[in-house]
């Protein structure tokens, strides 16, 4: 599903060892793997029919082919199988550990058994972690426009469940109809019970809803498109060290963005930002982490060192434990020295 013109990563970027803390389960389900579900549940469908699925042309629409795509994920084996897929494409891309966004909130919507579901998630991050030797951490994700009490659902079950590699909570959806500041309780519920905090800001929304996220204490701001607008949030994010996880081709490609000279990625790295590179939905936006990296070396001006800074980033941005942290930081700095 790679677009026309996409760069091919150059063999420095495809051995850079990357951290990705950006990156949808859901939205990385390829349509091969799709239709394969499909099948199973006895659908006639076709490769044609499944990849007509992924097309849209806003950002409205992008997320009416998420909810499409993610219907088709039923039961805890096909949760099993596209988490698998997901670190055997990690593995071919040099990635090392991913902090992947599961939409727990579209789950609950959908009245599935999210225990069931989580079982399979587990199966397949294991067998994974076995196999492609890529560490896994899950992010439970609130639809934030179906409002607080279902987020309030799905932090619940991110608490039942963080000592089985679940890690922290976030917002996604329309942050325009639900503003940052609803979440306040849940929030805080959620750090008093020693999750992390992430939220999806100033995607869609102005500088306000990045504040917003800040105010709710978000250790990473997800997106921060609309930051550039704001000099003064500009200042404190690169003041405090906020990691942005900036997804160049997901906010071309629902047109957030409407072209890539006008992407803020490299002035914010010269302002001192800490910047991540991310791909958000690969398989809906047609990119991979090495095909990111790439377009910002080709598009931005990124310099090799200037890359391995960012994939530095993505590591030290991580929630991942302070020892394992350490072990992967030391991995990296060995790699880039030979």
């Amino acid at each position: 599903m790679s677009p026309a013109g996409a760069p091919t990563p150059n063999a420095f970027i495809r051995q850079l060892p990357k951290a990705e803390l950006h990156l949808h389960l859901e939205g990385a389900v390829e349509s091969a793997t799709l239709l394969e579900l499909r099948k199973h549940h006895g659908e006639s469908a076709t490769l044609a029919e499944t990849e007509a699925l992924y097309r849209y042309t806003d950002f409205p629409s992008f997320l009416m082919a998420f909810k499409e795509v993610s219907a088709h994920l039923r039961g805890p084996d096909d949760y099993e199988l596209v988490t698998y897929r997901l670190m055997q494409r990690l593995k071919e891309e040099n990635v090392l550990h991913a902090e992947v966004y599961v939409a727990v909130g579209v789950c609950l919507y959908r009245k599935q058994d999210f225990a069931a579901i989580f079982e399979g998630l587990e199966r397949g991050r294991a067998r994974g972690a076995r196999e492609f030797g890529v560490s896994l951490l899950w992010i439970f994700d609130a639809t934030r426009h179906f409002g607080v009490e279902e987020a309030q659902k799905v932090f619940e079950l991110a608490v039942r469940y963080q000592d089985r590699h679940v890690v922290g909570v976030g917002i996604g959806g329309d942050e325009i109809k639900a503003p940052a500041e609803l979440f306040r309780g849940v929030y805080t519920y959620a750090a008093d019970h020693g999750l992390h905090l992430t939220a999806h800001a100033g995607e869609t929304g102005p500088p306000e809803s990045i504040w917003g996220a800040l105010n709710l204490h978000a250790e990473r701001i997800g997106h921060g498109f609309s930051a550039s607008q704001d000099p003064d949030l500009v200042e404190e994010l690169a003041y405090r060290q906020i990691p942005v996880e900036i997804c160049i081709t997901s906010n071309l490609r629902t047109g957030v963005c409407k072209s890539a000279a006008e992407h803020p990625v490299k002035s914010y790295f010269d302002q001192g930002l800490m910047v991540t590179l991310n791909t958000d939905d690969p398989a809906l936006f047609g990119t991979s982490l090495a095909r990111e990296y790439q377009l910002a070396q080709q598009t931005f001006g990124f310099t090799d060192e200037h890359l391995r800074e960012l994939a530095r980033n993505s590591f030290e941005a991580s929630f991942l434990p302070a020892d394992k942290k350490l072990e992967l930081l030391g991995l990296f700095d060995a790699a880039v020295a030979g």
